[in-house]
């Protein structure tokens, strides 16, 4: 996408995300490590969209093909920064890419936090003087730059931790790396630049600084909520922001109408729907595009991944649910799996440790225990025993089994693929079904059971009596 100058000024969203994330000992780019199910640039991005920018552009450097093709089916302008000399000559390169009229909103690849309500206090900020920043006030304030204020509480200067005195760390407000700046003025500041600093870099904050000095007015926003502030550099950091974006996720549903208990210990992507009355359990993960409709409980340790259950279904304990669709008032489980392809009619059971592989069961039909399902179509209202096993696969290639309407598939029950089990036809318990059962029929493949009499006598010595001795065969 290129810009049209014709258009007008904009309000574009810089995304600074060049950086390597050495702290974060991977060879991932930070940008592309998740929080809450989501890359760190994509809630970044999401959230410019939200506060309403008109164009959103990345900054790119380390294994940025990697970051533009994690992207692909997003509307997102590329900019790379071949070297990276800091946050400055970051914001430099989008130089070429947008109108100097522009309003830039720019913003870190690794600060997931940010609201858009905050986005758009910046910019409503900005639009009424030079530009505008956002601070916070945290102690202690750590490695953060310090914000510094002159007497009537405008911004005098910012100060990067690594080359503050003493007075200046004290401060305790900070930069959040937030602005709203007019490109056209912050571009020719940039080009002022120098590195004389701690980390050779070219300081952002040095351009916004120095009109600060020259008597523009950089209006500060200040954060109602400090954390939103947070970025990553490390895994721990990861961790703290992932359990934010959490929190606001769990929050937003248990508001909507879904009861969790004990909920720091679920686990929702943002890409999941939840009905009104779903009742979730402790250690439920929610994952992918998974939607539950109304009233669905998921027991503890349930995993679902793009799936979608029916109104009033209930799975219980540790199922795992992956790109199944299960109707309403259904029970899976407990200790169920369902894979790629299965699908569940109006109140169908799938019980414990039964599998079920791109196949479909109808309206009522079981299978409670111990059963493997795999390319199989299931009739309304059948039942399938203990350990029944389709042998869907030959070798070389899958086949399929199909169970009529109210078949009933004796226990243990081996169907040899590709073979039909007719409507409320019966296989006895221990069958080897290699041929198709006419409805209404009984199958039973099975050999015919001998008895030999006096067997354990001759594999097995006979057991030594322990009469008189009280139960033990050790002497008195």
């Amino acid at each position: 996408m290129t810009h049209d100058p014709s258009s007008g000024p904009s309000t574009v969203a810089v995304v600074l995300a060049a950086g390597k994330g050495t702290r974060m000992r991977s060879d991932l780019p930070k940008v592309l490590h998740e929080a809450a199910g989501k890359p760190l640039l994509d809630w970044v991005l999401e959230t410019a969209s939200e506060a309403g920018c008109d164009r959103r552009l990345a900054v790119i450097g380390h294994r940025g093909d990697d970051v533009v093709q994690a992207f692909s089916d997003q509307d997102v302008e590329w900019v790379v920064q071949e070297q990276q000399l800091g946050t400055g000559h970051a914001l430099a390169q989008a130089e070429s890419v947008v109108g100097r009229e522009d309003l830039l909103v720019v913003l870190s690849g690794d600060v997931p936090l940010v609201k858009a309500a905050t986005l758009k206090r910046l910019v409503e900020a900005a639009r009424s003087g030079w530009g505008a920043m956002v601070v916070a006030d945290l102690d202690p304030p750590g490695s953060l730059g310090r914000v510094l204020v002159d007497d009537e509480g405008n911004l005098a200067g910012i100060v990067e931790a690594a080359d503050a005195n003493p007075e200046e760390l004290a401060v305790t407000m900070i930069n959040a790396g937030i602005y709203a700046l007019p490109a056209g003025e912050i571009f020719d500041a940039l080009r002022q630049l120098s590195t004389e600093n701690s980390q050779g870099e070219f300081y952002l904050t040095d351009a916004v600084t120095a009109q600060a000095a020259a008597g523009r007015r950089v209006a500060l926003v200040h954060l109602e909520a400090p954390q939103e502030a947070l970025g990553v550099n490390t895994r721990l950091e990861l961790a703290s922001v992932d359990e934010v974006l959490m929190d606001r996720c769990r929050r937003r549903w248990m508001e909507r109408g879904v009861t969790m208990v004990s909920p720091a210990s679920i686990r929702i992507d943002p890409g999941v729907m939840i009905g009104e009355d779903c009742y979730l359990h402790p250690n439920v993960t929610l994952s992918g595009s998974t939607t539950l409709d109304t009233g669905v409980t998921v027991h503890q340790g349930g995993w679902l991944r793009n799936t979608r259950v029916g109104a009033s279904s209930e799975i219980l304990p540790y199922s795992v649910l992956d790109g199944a669709e299960v109707a309403s008032n259904c029970k899976v489980g407990p200790f169920a799996r369902l894979r790629p392809g299965a699908v569940l009619g109006e109140g169908a059971k799938v019980g414990n440790f039964v599998e079920v592989k791109n196949s479909r069961l109808g309206a009522g039909a079981k299978a409670s225990h111990l059963t493997y399902l795999g390319d199989a179509v299931v009739g309304d209202g059948a039942n399938i025993g203990a350990g029944v096993v389709t042998c869907n696969y030959d070798g070389t290639a899958k086949h399929r089994t199909e169970i009529g309407p109210g078949a009933f598939v004796g226990s243990d029950t081996m169907l040899v693929a590709p073979v039909r089990v007719g409507a409320e036809a019966t296989t006895g318990a221990g069958s080897v079904i290699t041929k198709d059962v006419p409805d209404r029929a009984l199958a039973v493949g099975r050999a015919r059971q001998r008895n030999i009499a006096d067997w354990s006598g001759r594999v097995r010595p006979a057991v030594p009596s322990n009469e008189g001795s009280n139960g033990s065969s050790e002497e008195k």
